[in-house]
């Protein structure tokens, strides 16, 4: 991990990533409507405290479920005091993966990438494993940060990556102050 450019984002700032003002400017609800649906099951990678995960959990509803991927177990954790107790702690498996490898053996509809592709050193294979976990026609939303730690050139090159393993470009759509990728499998 010594690697600043694949750093991931460490356990004690989680409270930055889970706040009122980024749910104003980066509404879970609104970015995550258009591809998660009742009876899904959705993989957020990268879970982080769960900004997105229980959002995904509602959607999902009743008969779906959310699997919750981290590689920092304070991270999951994090999320396990949020739903504890709650209808959704049974919608949302917790996971922890290793830095080469996600672990995760269930297909899955969906999967949400937002702001961590960056800190992954082998896109390719980081990629490869994503699409394995994919059902035909399942999605997978990349969304990286457009002014710190991601160039434009950058985001095209891991766009060029996911490509190289099949998942086919479907759409880029508008997340503030971030630039993304819509795949299908």
């Amino acid at each position: 991990m010594g690697n600043k450019k694949n750093r991931v984002c460490p356990v004690e700032i989680a409270g930055s990533l889970d706040n009122k003002l980024r749910r104003r400017l980066q509404n879970p609800g609104k970015i995550l409507m258009p591809y998660v649906k009742d009876g899904m099951t959705a993989l957020d990678m990268g879970c982080g405290p769960g900004f997105f995960t229980i959002e995904m959990a509602c959607l999902v509803a009743g008969t779906g479920k959310v699997i919750a991927v981290d590689l920092q177990e304070g991270m999951l954790q994090k999320v396990r005091q949020k739903i504890k107790g709650t209808k959704l702690e049974n919608r949302i498996i917790l996971h922890k993966c290793e830095q080469d490898k996600i672990g995760v053996t269930e297909k899955v509809d969906f999967i949400l990438t937002f702001y961590m592709v960056h800190e992954v050193p082998d896109k390719l294979n980081f990629f490869k494993e994503l699409k394995s976990l994919l059902k035909k026609n399942g999605q997978m939303l990349i969304v990286e940060p457009k002014i710190f730690h991601v160039s434009r050139k950058n985001f095209r090159e891991t766009i060029g990556i996911a490509e190289d393993t099949g998942l086919k470009l479907i759409g880029q759509p508008k997340i503030f102050m971030s630039q993304s990728a819509l795949f299908i499998n």
